[in-house]
């Protein structure tokens, strides 16, 4: 699959020490899976967990869902032996938590070849500190981890999320500066399906990828909310045609129900074509 094209809609925390839900992972209709060894996975169960899911990715068949590992932090007892328990084996990237700096990156970097990092941004200093972070020649992604920075923050709760607005632009900004990927953070509500659903529209608004997800029941919502509506595939199409028509004609300008194309919006058009595409392929 064209990875630039790769969509990210749905991304499913599993925990690595759950062999029931590695199990369940392979049939559900995700975009990536971030196996969990780090929030999710208890102190005592962490060694068995690793040993778990390093056997589980070696034989399990994922299909074409992106393959992402969470690791434990290099602070921690656990860190270091959980990105040696991944170096050669088959996954997309390795997932690195609380991220503060482009240095906090390098040092995974030196531990791991050849895979891409992802970073956490969930913590003040990795706000402040985005556009380091992902101008780093390894950096991937991004995953907001927007119930660490809430508690950082100490801010409330709010279904708009105004106290976390400037950092997740900060965050998308220093994504898009770079062109990595972009997920949202978690909604906590599983069973609030509304909630959810304006959740995922402002974070596909706002320009996200897609959204990390903590229950399967939120898939199908965040999938619909992060693919292109048929209408928007339907007026992308018009629009290059009519693009292409006005170039033959000599013009560097189309008219497409009343408003003006340029070369710009023909370049989204083509993206949209193109993310539609492999979201096909993905659920083929």
């Amino acid at each position: 699959m064209d990875h630039a094209a790769r969509p990210y809609r749905s991304v499913l925390y599993i925990p690595g020490s759950k062999e029931r839900a590695l199990e369940k992972a392979k049939t559900l209709p995700v975009d990536a899976i971030i196996f969990d060894l780090e929030d999710a996975v208890a102190i005592e169960e962490k060694e068995n967990a690793r040993a778990l899911l390093a056997e589980t990715l070696k034989a399990g068949d994922y299909g074409i869902r992106a393959r992402i590992v969470r690791v434990n932090g290099l602070d921690t007892d656990w860190g270091r032996d959980d990105i040696a328990a991944f170096v050669g084996a088959d996954i997309d990237a390795i997932l690195i938590p609380k991220v503060g700096s482009a240095a906090d990156v390098q040092a995974v970097a030196d531990l791991i070849p050849d895979v891409p990092l992802w970073a956490m941004m969930e913590t003040p200093q990795g706000m402040l500190n985005a556009a380091e972070i992902a101008a780093h020649p390894r950096m991937a992604g991004f995953v907001m981890g927007t119930n660490d920075l809430a508690k950082e923050l100490k801010c409330r709760f709010r279904a708009d999320r105004l106290p976390m607005l400037t950092s997740l632009q900060l965050c998308l900004l220093a994504a898009r500066a770079e062109g990595i990927v972009a997920v949202d953070g978690v909604y906590n509500a599983f069973k609030d399906e509304d909630g959810l659903k304006a959740e995922c529209e402002q974070g596909r608004d706002m320009g996200f990828d897609g959204k990390t997800l903590i229950h399967p029941a939120q898939v199908e919502i965040t999938n619909a909310a992060f693919a292109p509506t048929e209408d928007e595939i339907d007026l992308a199409r018009r629009q290059i045609e009519a693009f292409e028509e006005a170039e033959k004609a000599g013009q560097g300008v189309a008219v497409v129900d009343g408003k003006i194309v340029e070369n710009l919006h023909v370049a989204t058009a083509r993206e949209i074509l193109a993310k539609a595409a492999a979201i096909a392929a993905l659920s083929a």
